[in-house]
């Protein structure tokens, strides 16, 4: 058992029958009353983002969970086949359980969130950085190099991005996928 004061980014519990991960909190100690902690929380099995408020001090069931690599195989529909590099192992993960699933493309390698007790995957992080070729953008104009402008593009995964206005069709170019910027070109 833990209480709020153990809460970080990551940090995955048992909260009302689900597993939860907690992507961010704020420790809240107003003038008048008790102190409590602000709460963007992620349901692990449904993929939806709650924000709840814990007052200060309860106590919160934590579940032991690991990372594994595993490689995108395919889509199929909402559900996604991954594949473990060392023994073959395939699991299903459904869309919804994959953060910044538009930037992910066949082949690539992805860090798989387990429940260490029960083996059972929970959801799938994408790396924070991804090579992309652009599929479709308007061309670049000459000369426009100098100014901090960008354009849509489209991705061969789909994702949408701005990008400066010298990237053109074909282009690979570097990705933030927290963010969903780009970064730079790749040659």
């Amino acid at each position: 058992m833990a209480t709020t004061a153990d809460f970080r980014n990551g940090l995955c519990f048992n909260y009302n029958g689900f597993p939860w991960k907690i992507e961010s909190f704020l420790h809240v100690k107003p003038g008048k009353g008790p102190a409590f902690v602000r709460t963007k929380i992620r349901n692990l099995t449904t993929g939806r983002l709650l924000e709840n408020t814990f007052t200060s001090g309860v106590k919160i069931d934590v579940i032991r969970v690991e990372n594994r690599k595993y490689q995108f195989l395919y889509a199929e529909g909402e559900d996604y086949h991954l594949m473990n590099n060392d023994d073959y192992e395939q699991i299903l993960m459904p869309k919804n359980n994959i953060d910044n699933v538009q930037f992910l493309k066949e082949g690539e390698t992805v860090e798989v969130l387990f429940h260490a007790d029960e083996g059972l995957p929970l959801s799938a992080q994408v790396p924070s950085h991804v090579t992309l070729e652009i599929a479709h953008t308007e061309p670049g104009v000459k000369g426009n190099t100098a100014t901090n402008t960008f354009k849509p593009a489209n991705t061969e995964t789909g994702a949408d991005i701005q990008v400066p206005l010298f990237i053109n069709e074909g282009d690979k170019i570097k990705i933030d996928t927290e963010k969903g910027t780009y970064l730079e070109r790749v040659k």
